[in-house]
Parts: C-alpha cells; structure tokens; sequence
C-alpha cells in the first residue's frame, strides 16, 4: 500500500519530508526509562516506553512536518521562508495561516480574542482507491505548545489539491522557536467501510477466556506484546 505525497516541482528538495511515523519518535521519548519506581507499592513498574498501544499510535502512518522555523514571542509570529517563485502551480509561502474565531463560535476552542492557527501543508496527497486518510495531532506529543485539531479526507478522489491543518496554539505562554521539520499532523490511512454494533453478555467460555487472561497478565509481564500484538 502507497501513500503518493506530490509537491510543485519549484519545491522539491526544499521542503521537508513526510517521514514514516515510526521515524519520528520525540527525544523525551527516547531517553526515557522503560522502568521506574512505583511509589504506591515501592515496586519498579513498566513506564509508557513498553506500552505497546501507546508507542503504536505514535509510530502510525505518516508525519507531516512543518516547512520552516516560526518564531514566537509574546503571540507574536514570525518567520524567515525564502522559496522560488511559484511557476506551474500557486502555493503558499507563508509556513501558517489562521482561522477566524467565528469559525468555531459554540465550541470549547472559541476566544473571541484569538485566532485558530492554520499550519500550511504543502505536499498534496493520494490514498488507494476505498482509502481515507484520519488527519489529527502527533499521537501523545503533549509536549507541542498546539493542538492539530482532527479530520478525515477522502484521498482516494480528493488528491489534486493541498489539505492545510488548523490548530489551537493552546500555550499562551510559549516563547521560542518551533522548528522546520516539528510533526504537525499525523495522517493514518482508514479503510472506508460500513460498520454496525453488536453487544452481548458473556457466554459459559468467554467468562472463562476472560479469568484466564486476566490472571495471566496478573503473573507474567508483556503478554500483550509477546503473543498478541501485530
């Protein structure tokens, strides 16, 4: 399966690349101990480090980076992006945009004195056919002073043009620079299907499959990860 990022021809090899999300892992994540001491029972216990469903949303499908340094200080942005002019195909040069406050009046991110934020992606993108794409924030990165906001686009026919990411700059107190290449938005392709629920009590076995395993994961550890997961 092929995800086909596309770019006007001025830009290639100037902006940054989606990467494969497995290759995007922060650096807190990487230095951090997969132990530490549990004080509640005085036990060394696992850390996120070796929770597989946390490390599996975060290395899900793709990255998409921000094009170049922004500089923020007192929620004032700024930023230095010299790209070619645009000879085939317009795009933006700015690395954001904004959305008004009125946008999202009625919700919990309306302030009627701030803007919504809009991250500009300047890659298109395209999906197999029956494929769309989940668009939301870096999975567990609350270390970003934003919050991409989430959606879903059918990429398998809505390819030809570009899809911009709006966000809540939600750290007001933020000064410092958000660096070229800082993951914006994490794209996860999904299988468009039609789904239906169904519920139920435990049967005589399922009772039993669920004591087994709980009181298996109660004596041994990884067993999600040894004989479960994909």
């Amino acid at each position: 399966m092929t995800l086909k990022f596309r770019c006007p021809q001025e830009l290639d090899g100037l902006l940054p690349l989606p990467i494969p999300a497995t290759r995007g892992l922060p650096d807190w994540f990487k230095t951090m101990p997969r132990q530490a001491l549990n004080p509640t029972v005085s036990i060394e216990d696992d850390t996120v480090k070796r929770c597989p469903p946390f490390i599996d949303a975060m290395t899900a499908g793709f990255l998409i980076p921000l094009i170049c340094d922004v500089r923020v200080e007192s929620g004032e942005f700024t930023w230095d992006n010299d790209l070619p002019p645009a000879r085939g195909v317009a795009f933006e040069r700015s690395p954001i945009g904004f959305h008004p406050a009125s946008q999202v009046i009625g919700s919990p991110l309306f302030d009627q004195d701030r803007l919504l934020i809009k991250f500009h992606n300047l890659w298109t993108i395209e999906v197999p056919a029956g494929y769309s794409l989940l668009f939301t924030h870096p999975a567990n990165r609350f270390d970003l002073p934003f919050t991409t906001l989430t959606g879903v686009v059918d990429c398998d026919r809505y390819h030809d043009t570009r899809i911009h990411f709006p966000a809540h700059w939600h750290n007001a107190a933020f000064n410092g620079v958000l660096s070229k290449g800082t993951p914006v938005a994490q794209c996860i392709p999904i299988k468009r299907e039609a789904w239906t629920a169904e519920t139920a009590v435990f049967t005589a076995e399922e009772a039993m499959a669920n004591r087994d395993l709980s009181e298996r994961i109660r004596r041994e550890k990884g067993v999600y990860r040894r004989h479960y997961r994909v």
